[in-house]
């Protein structure tokens, strides 16, 4: 944890006014927390395993050598194992690397558990995925309105109750809030006040900004932009010539403009996923190796995106491609029963990827996307309908 000190001194965190005179209206300032669990699917592993995974280098998910890692414990990752890569090549860099095949039916498990934490402390909570979440602690449900306490506690109740660590971002804004999260991973809080966050924002490398990724990040460097205090000092026209509508949208993160509100109760209509490549990727085997993490993500998020937290199905799978100029093309399919699991995810990918032919240019992203969402079971058993895509 960062070394904060322990006070119940309300914070002034937000972007709302500062305090008027007399008989001015005081706008109520926001508190943002991202919550984020450490190595979630590794960590319950190290969990649930001591004897066999406690303090080991561990990768969860298929094995070497067409297997892809989903989680890496933090004792694998100083060889630089991570999530989304080839067991082959994590197998290569970490000697010693112990595989784990997921347990998915558990995760969710413990993410329902956790979840019902954080609703002790407010209804505004944004789920992104199994393993992370937006919470607007604004007025609390109870305890002081601190942002800092709410953590501290939502932190320490987690691992209480489930013996896993969190670690958690506090901030005016769900974009401070969320790189906050990752500054001092695992176990770790960092806070950020209103004061405080555009000399926070001016220290960040560049990649982590929302929307900035690596093709991004290559054409801001060729201006001569590393950082966010490059970003603050680039002229915002400049930016809209060279990126267009996005360009503001950088501009305004860095100035510390973003007031999006935690959506708690938000209608999804599609539940989706996607990755931009530094390099090109060529042939249906190395995408389809590339989308299982993408597969994988997509039903965590399927895993929690309804009603307080509940699983939810879709019918509509597409499949999406961008090739190295940008040129974007989709491959879509409707099933006659709903789906959410990564494998019937995947199973539909690969037919996607060949229907009507494999991909006959590299491309630089892949994207799926999952549609005509229902709560409802409606059964187990996969469909593949193509008749009807």
């Amino acid at each position: 944890m960062s070394g904060l000190e322990d006070t119940d001194m309300a914070e002034t965190a937000g972007t709302g006014r500062a305090r008027g005179g007399p008989g001015e209206e005081e706008e109520t300032a926001r508190r943002i927390l991202h919550v984020d669990m450490d190595a979630f699917y590794a960590q319950i592993e190290q969990r649930d395993f001591p004897g066999k995974y406690a303090g080991e280098p561990i990768a969860v998910g298929g094995n070497p050598p067409k297997g892809v890692v989903k989680a890496a414990s933090y004792e694998a990752r100083p060889y630089g194992v991570r999530s989304a890569q080839p067991a082959v090549e994590a197998d290569r860099q970490c000697p010693g690397l112990i595989f784990v095949s997921p347990r998915m039916e558990v995760y969710q498990e413990e993410s329902r558990r956790i979840r019902e934490i954080l609703h002790r402390y407010t209804d505004i909570i944004e789920p992104l995925s199994l393993d992370e979440a937006y919470l607007d602690v604004t007025e609390p449900k109870k305890g002081p309105p601190s942002g800092t306490l709410v953590a501290r506690r939502i932190r320490e109740e987690i691992c209480e109750e489930t013996g896993l660590t969190a670690s958690a971002g506090v901030g005016p804004s769900k974009f401070v809030a969320k790189v906050a999260s990752d500054q001092d991973k695992p176990d770790g809080l960092t806070v950020v006040r209103p004061e405080e966050q555009l000399e926070f924002i001016a220290g960040l490398p560049i990649g982590d900004f929302h929307g900035i990724g690596p093709v991004t990040e290559e054409k801001m460097q060729e201006m001569g932009i590393e950082s966010g205090a490059d970003l603050q000092d680039t002229p915002e026209k400049t930016l809209r010539r060279r990126f267009g509508k996005r360009g503001g949208h950088f501009k305004r993160l860095a100035m510390g403009e973003d007031d999006r509100p935690v959506q708690p109760d938000r209608e999804s209509k599609s539940v989706g996923a996607e990755r931009t490549f530094s390099e090109d990727i060529s042939g249906p085997k190395e995408m389809l190796s590339r989308l299982e993490p993408i597969a994988e993500r997509v039903a965590g998020r399927l895993g929690s995106a309804g009603p307080e937290g509940t699983p939810i199905r879709g019918r509509t799978v597409t499949l999406k491609l961008k090739s190295h100029d940008h040129e974007v093309s989709t491959r879509q399919t409707t099933l006659r029963r709903a789906i959410r699991s990564e494998e019937a995810l995947m199973r539909l990918a690969e037919r996607l990827l060949s229907r009507p032919h494999p991909p006959e240019e590299p491309v630089r992203l892949l994207g799926l996307s999952v549609s005509s969402l229902t709560g409802r079971e409606e059964g187990k058993q996969l469909e593949l309908d193509f008749g009807r895509g």
